[in-house]
């Protein structure tokens, strides 16, 4: 018992107390834990309070806090913090928290302190307001820094009453108190559904927009309006902008934030102090995610919470504060790349990029140099700088690559290329051939689970829109298709992906830009037959490809009942529905391609009836009431059953002895009905 009155004195080093550990090990604390027959005279808990006290004091050294004998004790220690406190038994949980401060900053501590209820312990200690509550704060601060997610899966609940009650406190409170829970509050801000689907997580909110909207309404400091915002935009990255009322009020607020924001942008990044700046990155960052949620929201046209009249007052501000953004990477040196920070704004940048056309457009040619080579320096060195994004900046979905800038640059760059200065800017810095071997760095991780086609939404959504890239550089720059040999890989593997992506309905999007974009685009008979030919020749991969995009085509209408009515009636078929939205202009194109190709290769009439098609089609056409068919659909079938009818005498044959001229009559198929007419 001297031992443990010599460590409570604090008269114990680092070295004694290991000599001390040593001679007397886990055994004795062990004992004094589990002893229930106190001294005569002596509180209840004394041994227990003595055990604790060595316990903290072995914890100090961080090889002992990681322990096995000390992490099996997690549970006592929780025990200890929601028992009733009673004033003499204070020091007890100033042990504990000692001890479970020291095991958090273990490695294996977060996981075995979440496991083992620790959070549920804090959180009902900090909301019992009992002895030590500010500590218990900190120790759910410091969990939910490494170990966020899995505090919410297993202790949602109990964590969404501390966010509760600290709302209620920002709410209430008008001192400077109210600043210090603007840092506090983003860490309990979780990024998973519990948070808007939980009545309580709403109310929270609410408390939350009105706390703020009281705050930015008022004259502020730097130092007070700092954290304001960045706190905006964290609840932001939660749920959007679902926290904002609809309503005068709501929009108002809306507008104020992102005007702040972009203030923001510019104060720090026009006139770059570089001393300055770093100390700002954090909440300039902050002002990003505001800004990108004003971009949003001014292009909503569903439920707007914005006016048009506050849309284009935002709209001017916000390219203000994009010109800084520009101003300021241009400036960006070499030894500079790295920063996240950098890749923060070239992020943002790409999101008015991938909006905005038409503003900015000369600055944003004179920076394409820089984007291109920051984008090719972190795909090809893996650059560490994307995968370390403030958590501000940190997307929930990944693409699956760490050095992925290219990612938020490439709907941008599609407008770009459809442009003549800019696409040969981004020509001349080497662009395309970084973006197919970008697209194929994609494919692999989109394939890289065995067996199946991993459902990736970004890496699907980048996949897509680089398809439209290549589409414009097809359609407006042939001679580079044709002598970089990147497009000729890329030709080869895009044959060979195709039948791999039709079967999976989920990704049936990304197999329509395939098959409809890629070798093809507006004078399609044109361009294929000048840059594809030799590689199309009959090839297996080439036959595989068409294969795959005639059953795409084919399987996309269905005859289906009117109700009411025994005739039937054409209709989008079940598997395309849901997708159709997105894929209907690319299934016309892709008609319109078919078409463009039958004259080009003689064996294509021929897999088109291996497919099966014509008879399908015919039976189709003969089949539903005309009058539910549109134009532009009969035009669509019509454009690739003329090209068979004249490539090949067994389509031909095939049509008429299915009734062609009668249907093509029915449907005022003119084209059709004189080809199958002449001998």
């Amino acid at each position: 018992l001297q031992v443990t009155k010599a460590v409570k004195a604090g008269e114990v080093d680092a070295k004694t107390r290991r000599q001390i550990f040593d001679a007397i090990g886990f055994t004795f604390p062990n004992r004094l834990l589990t002893s229930r027959q106190p001294p005569a005279g002596c509180p209840p808990h004394t041994f227990r309070a003595l055990g604790l006290t060595l316990l903290a004091c072995f914890c100090t050294d961080p090889e002992l806090a990681g322990h096995s004998q000390i992490l099996n004790k997690i549970p006592t220690f929780n025990d200890i913090l929601v028992s009733p406190c009673s004033p003499d038994s204070t020091s007890m949980i100033d042990d504990v928290y000692q001890c479970l401060s020291a095991v958090l900053a273990t490695t294996r501590g977060p996981r075995e302190l979440v496991n083992k209820g620790t959070v549920s312990a804090l959180c009902q200690a900090y909301l019992d307001c009992s002895y030590g509550s500010d500590r218990a704060l900190t120790l759910l601060l410091g969990l939910l820094a490494v170990a966020e997610a899995k505090c919410w899966q297993r202790d949602a609940p109990h964590l969404l009453s501390v966010l509760s009650k600290l709302s209620d406190d920002f709410l209430r409170t008008e001192d400077t108190s109210k600043f210090e829970l603007c840092e506090i509050l983003p860490r309990f801000i979780p990024l998973s559904p519990p948070f808007t689907e939980d009545s309580e997580g709403c109310e929270c909110l609410h408390r939350l927009y009105k706390g703020l909207a009281d705050i930015l309404g008022s004259k502020l400091s730097q130092s007070q309006q700092d954290p304001a915002l960045k706190l905006a935009a964290c609840l932001v990255q939660a749920c959007g902008s679902e926290w904002i009322p609809a309503g005068s009020a709501g929009s108002k607020f809306l507008a104020l934030l992102v005007n702040l924001a972009c203030v923001e942008v510019r104060l720090t990044l026009e006139e770059p102090d570089p001393l300055e700046v770093e100390g700002k990155k954090e909440v300039v960052t902050a002002c990003y995610i505001l800004i990108e949620m004003g971009i949003q929201e001014c292009l909503r046209e569903e439920k707007p919470l914005l006016e048009e009249v506050q849309k284009m007052q935002l709209m001017r501000i916000m390219e203000e504060a994009f010109g800084a953004v520009i101003f300021y990477l241009r400036q960006v040196k070499q030894e500079e790349l790295q920063d996240p920070f950098i890749f923060a704004s070239v992020r943002i940048l790409g999101a008015w990029m991938a909006e905005e056309t038409s503003s900015l457009k000369q600055e944003i040619c004179e920076l394409l140099p820089f984007l291109v080579h920051y984008a090719k320096k972190l795909f090809k060195e893996g650059s560490p700088a994307a995968s370390l994004p403030p958590p501000e900046v940190a997307s929930t979905e990944g693409s699956g690559l760490p050095q992925d800038a290219l990612r938020f640059l490439l709907p941008g760059f599609c407008h770009l290329t459809a442009e003549d200065r800019p696409r040969d800017i981004l020509i001349a810095e080497g662009a395309p051939a970084l973006l197919c071997e970008y697209f194929f760095q994609l494919w692999e991780v989109l394939t890289s689970k065995p067996g199946s086609l991993t459902p990736l939404t970004s890496t699907e959504m980048s996949l897509q829109t680089a398809c439209g890239i290549f589409l414009n550089l097809v359609v407006t720059a042939p001679d580079l298709i044709r002598r970089d040999k990147s497009f000729s890989s890329l030709m080869d593997m895009l044959l060979k992906s195709l039948p791999l992506l039709l079967p999976q309905k989920d990704h049936l999007v990304l197999a329509a830009n395939i098959a409809t974009r890629p070798p093809k685009g507006p004078s399609f008979g044109q361009v294929i037959h000048f840059l594809f030919l030799p590689v199309l020749q009959g090839t297996h991969s080439a036959k595989e490809f068409f294969g795959a995009a005639i059953r795409f085509l084919s399987q996309a209408h269905t005859a289906q009942a009117e109700p009411g009515n025994d005739s039937l009636a054409v209709a989008v078929s079940p598997a395309y529905v849901s997708a159709w939205a997105d894929v209907r202009e690319l299934w016309f194109l892709g008609m319109q391609a078919l078409a463009g190709c039958v004259p080009l290769f003689p064996w294509l009439p021929q897999a088109v009836l291996q497919a099966g098609w014509l008879e399908g089609l015919s039976e189709f056409l003969t089949h539903i009431a005309p009058a539910s068919m549109d134009f532009e659909l009969i035009t669509a079938f019509q454009g690739v059953l003329v090209e068979l009818a004249r490539a090949s005498k067994p389509c031909r044959d095939v049509i008429l002895s299915h009734r062609g001229r009668e249907w093509a009559n029915l449907y005022g198929m003119a084209a059709l009905e004189q080809c199958l007419s002449e001998q």
